[in-house]
């Protein structure tokens, strides 16, 4: 075949895209690491009483390196502002999204179901459906959902009715209830602190809300301290009641802010401390649903 009748490959063909290379150690492979971070000015934003009807993200995409916004590489939190009288309805391209409410009152309603809630009480609801949120009060609601986690294959949300989880209504009071058992149990040398998990029927017999994330409120006695560990989930921990409390990571130092979220990067050894006069607690939310499926928590005291 002559010169000018050779077939010339296309620019972009399969072939085009492949890569092969050698490493020495496959695992010596490093992305942008997970910042600590506290999110400051975003929850400025979310309590000034000015501000609009919306949603303010907690976003550390431009450190993570990814084209989609994220808090940590699965998950992505937002504060939701929701003047008195105010609807905010939302669709996330997620399995689901879990919601604390920080202050106010209100209803949130999407496939069907309608949720009544004040201060205190945590909800969920599946992606890919409308959820409106009406406020009776001037409200500010803390949600994280695994946007990140679907966005980085390109996924979709479930479609209607076909989500793992429907909605969910975890109260305050009974909250409230559980938390005054663990007080009033000794502990012991597995107790790696003083906490309630929150979870769903339908994902039984895990302890977890939804298959990627596990939830939690935790707390801390005045003068007590959280042991120090590791595990391989990030968490996303949101400052409820804070006053004198801060955490250890590493050798860092994270002096807490009420209302403030913040991030304890995976395997860090990290622990908690309370200085203040009052119960610390927390709303703590981490990608560690993951990994209890692939059976790698990597939870240790050391």
């Amino acid at each position: 075949m002559s010169a000018s009748m050779s077939q010339v490959a296309p620019i972009d063909s399969p072939s085009s895209r492949a890569i092969i290379s050698d490493p020495e150690n496959f695992f010596a492979f490093k992305l942008a690491p997970v910042p600590r971070r506290q999110f400051l000015s975003e929850r400025d934003q979310a309590f000034n009483a000015n501000t609009a009807t919306g949603e303010i993200l907690l976003d550390c995409s431009a450190e993570l390196g990814t084209d989609y916004a994220a808090t940590t590489p699965l998950l992505l939190a937002r504060y939701l502002r929701i003047q008195a009288g105010d609807t905010i309805s939302t669709t996330r391209v997620a399995s689901a999204e879990i919601l604390y409410v920080m202050h106010g009152t209100g209803t949130s309603a999407g496939a069907g179901e309608t949720i009544a809630w004040g201060a205190g009480d945590v909800m969920c609801f599946a992606g890919g459906l409308e959820v409106s949120h009406k406020a009776t009060a001037d409200t500010v609601l803390f949600t994280v959902c695994n946007e990140p986690l679907l966005a980085l294959e390109h996924l979709q949300a479930p479609r209607a009715g076909a989500a793992r989880v429907g909605a969910v209504h975890w109260q305050h009071n009974a909250i409230e209830q559980h938390l005054d058992r663990v007080y009033a149990r000794a502990d012991s040398t597995e107790t790696a602190g003083r906490a309630v998990q929150l979870a769903s029927t339908s994902m039984a017999p895990t302890p977890l809300p939804v298959p990627s994330m596990n939830l939690a409120i935790n707390t801390l006695e005045p003068g007590g301290d959280q042991r120090p560990h590791r595990h391989n989930g990030v968490a996303i921990t949101l400052s409820i009641q804070g006053e004198g409390v801060h955490s250890m990571i590493e050798d860092e130092r994270v002096d807490w802010s009420e209302g403030a979220a913040q991030i304890t990067p995976a395997t860090e050894l990290h622990s908690h401390h309370n200085r203040g006069s009052k119960r610390m607690r927390s709303l703590v939310i981490q990608d560690e649903g993951v990994h209890f499926y692939t059976r790698t928590p990597g939870f240790s005291w050391t």
